[in-house]
């Protein structure tokens, strides 16, 4: 299957037009997808607050003229110091790419930057978890170095932006990955 890309894939440089940055509060309070996620918007918000606690950092992958193709959170500190303990060990979540420009190296670029920033912040490892049928995003973590060490149950919950509760239960691998090693 050919995935159709909105830009023309024999121009070279578009890649490099892409801004990746970090969540200002200029943004709108939820990057919602065209409304795809608004669900998710207590999330975001509570995300937002987070990072301006310094606990997490929030990415946004901009392409100019396009808007926003990407994004990915990163808890720097939370309740699991196995996931991220504010000093050596981050945790990567709600990282994606709009489908129409996957394919194209743009989750790379974003995980390189967040790599990037976390070792010059003396982080050593960035742990996530990838659904276990989500085998697509499987294969990029591993090919970008990551490395399965076990599994997570995947059960959470959160409240919609109607104030509805949803359980979810999303059986997970867990992968690390040791920064700034080239494996």
């Amino acid at each position: 299957m050919e995935t159709t890309h909105p830009i023309e894939l024999n121009q070279p440089s578009w890649t490099q037009q892409i801004i990746i940055r970090n969540v200002t509060r200029a943004d709108p309070p939820a990057p919602a997808w065209d409304g795809e996620y608004k669900h998710f918007r207590r999330l975001y918000a509570q995300a937002f607050e987070r990072a301006q606690l310094g606990l997490s950092r929030l990415w946004l992958a901009e392409l100019p003229g396009r808007g926003l193709i990407g994004q990915a959170f990163v808890q720097l500190n939370c309740d699991f110091p196995e996931l991220a303990n504010g000093y050596d060990r981050a945790y990567l979540y709600g990282f994606r790419v709009r489908p129409a420009y996957r394919n194209c190296g743009i989750g790379s670029q974003i995980l390189r930057t967040i790599e990037q920033n976390l070792l010059s912040n003396h982080f050593c490892w960035l742990t996530l978890n990838v659904a276990k049928q989500n085998v697509a995003a499987y294969r990029l973590y591993e090919r970008l170095g990551f490395r399965r060490i076990g599994e997570d149950p995947g059960i959470w919950h959160y409240i919609d932006d109607q104030g509805k509760r949803h359980d979810m239960h999303e059986p997970a691998w867990r992968m690390q990955k040791r920064l700034g090693s080239s494996d």
